[in-house]
């Protein structure tokens, strides 16, 4: 391996992150989307797209401790 400008040693093949799907509808995201719901579930994290999560905000409120609302 060479040593790359800026102290870097590897191939500098940097990935891409895999784009947001909606786990209940499938739309995929264009781009970084602030106002989807993020939710780990049985330990997976799962991405809700803003529609389905405004369509079921009651079934993700009533899944949080009292706590949080």
């Amino acid at each position: 391996m060479t040593s790359h400008p800026g102290g870097s040693d590897d191939e500098g093949s940097a990935t891409e992150p895999e784009p947001l799907v909606c786990a209940r509808c499938g739309l995929r995201a264009e781009g970084p989307r602030p106002t989807w719901t993020l939710s780990v579930e049985n330990g997976a994290r799962r991405h809700y797209c803003e529609r389905c999560s405004r369509d079921n905000l009651r079934a993700i409120e009533g899944r949080l401790d009292s706590r949080w609302w």
